[in-house]
Parts: C-alpha cells; structure tokens; sequence
C-alpha cells in the first residue's frame, strides 16, 4: 500500500512539473527574445525536479525542456534553431536536447553531492539552482561551438563579435543572456525547490506519525490486529512438576 501511495504521489509531481515545463515551453512567460538567442527559463522547472525528486527526475524534465526547445526550431520560432536546422538537424538536436539532459542530470547530481557537507541545507539549495542556468548555457553553446563552430552561421557571429576563439566567442554572445538566466532562474529556483522540498519533507513526517491507512481500514471493518503482547505475556512461565514421596510408596 505505501508503495503504491508513493507511486502516485511521485507521478503526480512528475506531471505537475512537465506540465509547468510546457506552460513555460509554449507562453511568452518561458522565452524571452534576446538578440538572436532566446532567455528560457524552463531551467526552474527542472532544478526543482532535480531537487526534489533527484537526478533522474531532472534529466527527464531536461529531455522535456529540449523537446520543447527543438520543436521551437522546426516552428521556426529560434532564428539560431532554423540556421543551425539548415546544416545538420542530427546536430541540432544533440545540441539542444541532449545537453538539456545532461544539465537535469548534472543539476541533480551536484544538489546530492553538496547536500551531504551542507549541514544548513541552504548552501545546496543555491548551488542547484545556480547549476541549472549555468548548465544550461555551457551545455547548449559547448555543443553548438562542437558541432557547428566551422559553418558559415557561427562564423558570420564570430566575425561580428570579433572572437579569437571559441571560449572568447561563448562569453561575447551569452554574456548578457548567461546573467539574466543565472541571476533570475538562480533566485525563483533556490526558492521555489526549497520550499517546496521542505513541505514534502514535512508531509512525509506526518505520515509516518499517524496510524497507518490499513490499520484503519480494517478497524472500519470490524476487525482489528491482534494487540501486541505485554511484558508480563513475554516473561518465561517455569513450571514447577511435584515430585512423588517414595518413603510413602514402601
């Protein structure tokens, strides 16, 4: 029975954060247009994921945000997607779902590790939600400077952005991006995960406390557990056997 009360309840807070995922995905709440690039903030849903529900639950909630993110090229909603689309959409979808993958995992990953000298619980909290934005930018622009730094699209940006190399090129076109990402999702993530972490955390505590549900139920049934036995039932009963009088037998 807890098994399958865990089960639901775990599945209903994975739906609850990929449907916050798409919200995000699919309004203008989600992306914020910034030159060429597009500001997500669908890293927040994933960090709380990675947080709460750990490293696996991020990196599916990573797989959803690339999802989004590669349907959003084919759209044609990405100036960045559509060119990159045009050289290799194998390419492109590596770049944009794959690394969003590995930053759910990663995020997941890192809130674990510090979680176990962060005796506060405060210092992880801000290193996840840190790590989710973070992530998502080296991830995504590593990949792309991997995949399409040669083809004419990149280069036409490094030309313009005057980068001699492709560590150089990274921080002069998401400088500004990178900030707002890690400054904004950084902040609603530490909080949201947090508080939400810690009502679950105390739920949990209050389940534990009270009387089971099957206890309960077959109370209601009219049958009860048999009570469990008192000290006095558990003592060693020694039985004493009286002995026979010979000198009375002769």
């Amino acid at each position: 029975m807890k098994s399958k009360t865990f089960d639901i309840r775990t599945m209903t807070q994975l739906a609850l954060l990929t449907a916050i995922t798409l919200v995000l995905a699919y309004t203008p709440i989600g992306y914020l247009p910034l030159g060429p690039f597009n500001v997500s903030f669908l890293s927040v849903p994933v960090c709380i994921g990675a947080v709460v529900m750990g490293p696996g639950v991020g990196a599916f909630l990573g797989l959803v945000f690339g999802l989004t993110s590669f349907g959003n090229a084919l759209s044609g909603g990405s100036v960045m997607g559509v060119a990159l689309m045009a050289v290799s959409p194998v390419g492109y979808f590596v770049q944009s779902v794959v690394g969003r993958v590995l930053m759910g995992l990663c995020t997941g990953l890192i809130f674990r590790a510090v979680r176990r000298v962060d005796k506060r619980g405060f210092v992880s909290y801000v290193a996840a939600a840190v790590s989710a934005p973070l992530l998502n930018t080296v991830f995504y622009m590593g990949l792309m400077c991997l995949i399409f730094y040669n083809c004419d699209y990149v280069q036409n940006m490094v030309a313009t952005t005057g980068a001699a190399n492709p560590i150089l090129f990274v921080l002069a076109v998401v400088g500004v991006q990178g900030l707002v990402e890690v400054v904004v999702c950084g902040v609603i993530g530490c909080i949201i995960s947090k508080a939400v972490d810690a009502a679950l955390g105390r739920r949990t505590a209050a389940r534990s406390a009270a009387v089971p549900a099957e206890a309960l139920a077959e109370g209601a049934n009219g049958y009860l557990p048999p009570a469990e036995p008192t000290a006095a039932e558990e003592q060693e009963v020694t039985v004493v056997m009286p002995v026979a009088d010979k000198t009375s037998e002769k």
